[in-house]
């Protein structure tokens, strides 16, 4: 997230990992904070990097059922940084996704 902050300073980002005592987990309550601080009738991206995370932001998201809450799946830095710069630009919840998958195809080196 540090990086995604240096390159879009402005973005509305929060970070929700791990659990609230401090170890390595999943939390509801912080994945659900985290949409909420950030959120904007423009929506929000949940990026998650696997297993539980993803299964705790399904239910967050089944909780909010009214809201523009949206997860993405992708690299998780790039697709960070990404995110980040887009939202800054106005771009919208369904271009962002499109935006996001792309990022599956930047290469980091020529094959």
């Amino acid at each position: 997230m540090e990086i995604a902050k240096m390159t879009a300073p402005h973005a509305p980002l929060a970070a929700a990992g791990g659990l609230e005592d401090g170890e390595l987990g999943t939390s509801y309550g912080k994945i659900s904070a985290a949409i909420d601080e950030v959120y904007s009738e423009d929506g929000v991206v949940v990026l998650m990097d696997m297993g539980s995370a993803v299964m705790t932001t399904e239910i967050v998201i089944e909780d909010k059922a009214d809201s523009k809450v949206r997860m993405l799946d992708c690299p998780l830095v790039e697709g960070a940084v990404l995110a980040a710069v887009e939202s800054t630009g106005g771009i919208s919840l369904e271009d962002l996704t499109v935006k996001i998958k792309e990022s599956y195809n930047v290469r980091k080196f020529p094959e």
